[in-house]
């Protein structure tokens, strides 16, 4: 082994027992930065900075940042296998509950400021428009997945059940994009986008499940 080859193993080792004040630090930091979209539709709306339709922006920023750390959140596992960071785990969960925030408040702002409650316009929408359909299913699927995050519910439901349910999450990304696909009528490059991050991490999940049953592992 080289001199390079011995000290990127010691780099690695040392990132992957990140000790756990520095761990909690991150947690902190991510925490406020995932609070960021937040802050900024909560001061754009307050100094009338939200462009001439701000339920559009309210309603495509929510959901866009929901997809982004859905994303961020399948990211880890093949970050922590390429790289050896076993503490990102530690922060899986965190991400994934961001995730159903920016949902809720994407179907909050639908229910709310779109539709103003109208429960029969609502179940109009979601029989005649696709995209709202695959939309309202996505968030169904995200209540199980965020109710069942805690240890608690792991120990509960035991570890085979609760993977098998959290398998769900595969199911919920690929109809997220599609959601988010049929709702961009003409430019789809943010979507094509999304689309072919997930294809990669799926993909790599799919190369990494093959290896185990073969006994070779992913390059």
């Amino acid at each position: 082994m080289t001199g390079a080859d011995s000290a990127g193993k010691r780099r690695r080792g040392s990132l992957a027992a990140l000790p756990p004040r520095a761990v909690g630090a991150l947690r902190a930091i991510l925490f406020a930065i995932a609070l960021a979209p937040l802050a900024r539709l909560v001061i754009g709306g307050s100094l009338g900075k939200l462009g001439a339709n701000p339920v559009e922006l309210i309603q495509r920023s929510t959901g866009t940042w929901a997809l982004a750390f859905v994303m961020v959140t399948l990211s880890v596992t093949p970050l922590r296998r390429l790289t050896g960071w076993n503490w990102l785990l530690r922060v899986r969960r965190m991400l994934g509950l961001y995730a159903f925030f920016y949902g809720v408040l994407h179907f909050t702002s639908y229910v709310w400021l779109d539709q103003f409650f109208d429960v029969m316009a609502i179940a109009k929408d979601v029989l005649k428009r696709p995209f709202i359909t695959i939309g309202f299913a996505v968030f169904l699927m995200m209540i199980p997945l965020a109710v069942t995050s805690t240890d608690a519910m792991v120990r509960r439901l035991g570890a085979k059940n609760w993977i098998a349910l959290h398998r769900l999450v595969y199911v919920l990304a690929i109809s997220a994009v599609i959601h988010y696909w049929w709702l961009v009528k003409r430019d789809i490059t943010q979507p094509a986008i999304y689309a072919l991050i997930l294809a990669l991490l799926l993909g790599y999940r799919a190369v990494a499940a093959a290896g185990r049953r073969t006994g070779k592992r992913p390059a």
